[in-house]
Parts: structure tokens; C-alpha cells; sequence
């Protein structure tokens, strides 16, 4: 459809949010685009069914091989990473898998982040090796790391960035022209970041993922993925892995994930100037030893705002100076937060990422990865800040409580 009559530029990506991929005037005029709730379509003849099989007509067959709804949240999400096309997934895991599997096969190598998240490492660490395919882990924080790390079989290079859960923010920059004077495959998950704030195709990568779960959405009733890429690497991908292993988005996860999208632009907005509040507070709290957050000056990727990134985003990583115990205590004692594994959504989430989102990590491989056992990560939601830094000022207040009461108990023994 056309949003603009300038040819030469393209809409805004708040606009792309609401109008990409819609066929303006169909479907009975609806202003809402229909949820096509099919599995298979039906055609007008056997020798039409027989062309759209050899690809010689085009058309829908069955919803794993592609739907009118998961499409357009594929056209849109394209627009968006500034990418030629978009692969729907079942979940964030099948993108990851999908974008991976599809151009690795057994002799290849591999480098990766060592920060990534739990099941991605889990997927490169404990599954890949099984299959031929060799991992190297790395920080890769500069082409030092990644030359040493180079191989003659080295095919591709994997990170997220921000990292999750410390935040460190990788150069993209670097990282696609390494992969491009190597001839290698780059890929990036840009969950943490979404499309409005990061696109890391203007850095030279080659794949985006998303696990579409997460800020796409936003309202925590979905469970999906991503790929975006060149129109060659996502037909690769959708006729292979996802073809053959199945998984492929359900229409009606594509559904609710663009009726989300319409509102991602001041969901980020919102996520991104609460967040920055939350983490000012929190690095100046007597109980906090460290914030994770790009937003801050004290951040190592502070320096990345304004030229990699348009924001710092919505989730935070802090350490608590105190005990393990009275980390649990700290997550049990917040009233507002949810204690959940994800990020993204309305509700603000806090979770401990040792033993949740990171425990496929032994504990030398987490700390390796800058991961200690006192991280404690939250998703800041759309709720009225200074309700967010209310609660957990009194989870601060209730370990200080604690503290006091140990001492108070300790001079009453004696």
C-alpha cells in the first residue's frame, strides 16, 4: 500500500508500525486486518493445486508453508529491520534454531557471545557439537577477539546485544565488517532492543531475530519469533528448517503480535523514560553495588546511545550487596513486580537470572560470562514510575529490616 507519496522516502517506523504490510480496501474494507484461522486453502483445480506445489503460481497451500496473517506480520517486521524479508516462527528458540541450523552443517564452526541467553547457549553449547558443528564462546568486545578466534571452517557469528542479562552492548559496526571481510553469516538477536531502537542491518548484518514474545507483543500472551534477512536467506530458511522441522507461527499469534505493533512505538517510549528513572534510582541506592544499564554514564555502552542505539530500552541488571538469600528475599519482598521470565510486557517483571534464565550456564561458565549469582534483572512495564521505584524502595527497606533485626536478635543472645 502507499503511506507516502514521496517515493524516495520511506514512512516513518512508528507509521510502519501500524501500516506495513496492509492491503489497503481489502478484505471487505475492515480497518482491522481478518485472523485467517485455517490450516490448509483450497484450489479452483487439481492443475492449480499441482502449479502452487512447484512454485510455478503463486498462492497459499497450508499454514506451515505460509498464511495471509502471518505474512503480513511478516512484510511488516521486514520494514521495520530495513530488511528484504521475514520468517514467522513458532518461538523465539525456533528463530534462533531456524536462522542457525539453516546455513550450518556438520564441519562448520561457529563464534559466539559468551553472555547469550540461556537457551541459546544451551542450543549452541549442548546441541550444535552433537550435530559436527564446533562453538567458540568469546566476549567479543573487539576484532582482536574475534581474529583469534577465526578459523578456517568458521561460517558464522552469533551474539545478542545488548547482552542479556548485563546489558553490555557489542559493536555492531565491528562485528558486521569482520563478518563481511571474512565471508561469514552474521547474527544478531535484537530482542532487547526492537526495530525502533536498534536496526542492525545499517551496520552490515546479514540476519535480525527476535523473539517476538517480547516487545513486539507486549501484552504476555504470546509466544513467537522472528528472522529477518535478504529475500534469498529467508526463502532458505523457510523452505528448509522451518519447512522440514516445523516451526512456523500460528495465525493467530501473528494476529495478536500485529495488534501489539500498533502500539510499539510509544510502548518503547514509555519502557525506555521509565527505565531510565529506575535505573538512576537504583545507582544511587546504598544497597545496590552495580546498575546494568546502557542508559547510565557509568554503562560501558553508554557510548553506543545516539549512534547504534536510538535508546537504552526497558530492562535493567543490578547486583544487590548482600547474601544470596537476601536476593530472594529482596525479589519475594516487591509487591508490584512480577516474578517472571520475560521482558517486554505492560507488567514490570523482575526475575533472578542464575537460577532461571541462565541456568543451562554452569556456574563457571556463567561467571565467565559476567553473570554472578547476586544479578538481579527486571523488565521495567507501563505502570506510573514512581509506583515502580515505591516498590522497590520497600524491598530495599524490608532487607534493611531484615539486617536490623539479625543484629538486634545477635546483641539480645549475648
Amino acid at each position: 500500500m502507499t503511506i507516502n507519496n514521496n517515493k524516495n522516502k520511506a514512512p516513518h517506523p512508528d507509521t510502519l508500525c501500524i501500516h506495513a504490510g496492509k492491503e489497503k480496501g481489502a478484505h471487505h474494507g475492515a480497518l482491522t486486518s481478518p485472523l485467517f484461522q485455517t490450516s490448509t486453502f483450497i484450489f479452483e483445480n487439481a492443475a492449480q493445486g499441482a502449479a502452487r506445489f512447484a512454485g510455478e503460481e503463486p498462492g497459499y497451500i497450508y499454514t506451515r508453508l505460509g498464511n495471509p496473517t502471518t505474512r503480513e506480520l511478516e512484510i511488516k517486521i521486514a520494514a521495520l529491520e530495513k530488511m528484504e524479508d521475514a520468517a514467522a516462527t513458532a518461538t523465539g528458540m525456533a528463530a534462533v534454531s531456524g536462522a542457525l541450523l539453516s546455513f550450518l552443517e556438520a564441519g562448520d564452526h561457529l563464534i559466539a557471545s559468551k553472555a547469550i541467553y540461556g537457551c541459546s547457549f544451551a542450543l549452541l553449547n549442548h546441541q550444535l557439537p552433537k550435530w559436527g558443528i564446533e562453538v567458540t564462546f568469546i566476549d567479543m568486545d573487539n576484532v582482536e577477539e574475534l581474529n583469534a578466534a577465526l578459523q578456517p571452517n568458521t561460517k558464522m557469528v552469533f551474539a545478542e546485544t545488548p547482552v542479556n542479562p548485563n546489558l553490555k552492548v557489542l559493536d555492531l559496526a565491528m562485528i558486521g565488517k569482520f563478518s563481511s571481510d571474512h565471508g561469514l553469516i552474521s547474527v544478531i538477536d535484537n530482542t532487547f532492543m526492537s526495530p525502533l531502537l536498534q536496526t542492525p542491518v545499517d551496520f552490515g548484518i546479514d540476519i535480525v531475530i527476535h523473539s517476538a514474545t517480547k516487545y513486539l507483543n507486549g501484552h504476555g500472551d504470546v509466544i513467537a519469533g522472528v528472522i529477518a534477512s535478504s529475500a534469498e536467506k529467508i526463502e532458505t530458511i523457510k523452505l528448509t528448517i522451518l519447512k522440514d522441522v516445523g516451526g512456523t507461527m500460528s495465525p493467530h499469534d501473528a494476529w495478536l503480535i500485529l495488534r501489539g505493533l500498533k502500539t510499539l512505538s510509544v510502548r518503547m517510549e514509555r519502557h525506555c523514560q521509565s527505565a531510565q528513572t529506575v535505573a538512576e534510582f537504583l545507582e544511587g541506592h546504598p544497597l545496590v553495588s552495580k546498575v546494568y544499564y546502557p542508559g547510565l554514564p557509568s554503562h560501558q555502552g553508554y557510548s553506543f546511545l545516539g549512534k547504534q542505539m536510538r535508546g537504552a530500552g526497558g530492562v535493567i541488571g543490578f547486583e544487590l550487596d548482600g547474601t544470596i538469600d537476601e536476593g530472594q528475599a529482596f525479589i519475594d519482598a516487591t509487591q508490584l513486580f512480577s516474578i517472571a521470565v520475560s521482558l517486554g510486557d505492560a507488567e514490570s517483571l523482575i526475575q533472578h537470572p542464575a537460577s532461571m534464565t541462565h541456568s543451562p550456564y554452569t556456574q563457571e561458565e556463567r561467571l565467565e560470562a559476567g553473570i554472578s549469582d547476586g544479578l538481579i534483572r527486571i523488565s521495567v512495564g507501563l505502570e506510573n514510575v514512581s509506583d515502580i521505584v515505591a516498590d522497590l524502595k520497600q524491598a530495599f527497606d524490608y532487607i534493611l529490616a531484615l539486617r536490623s533485626d539479625s543484629v538486634s536478635t545477635a546483641v539480645s543472645w549475648r
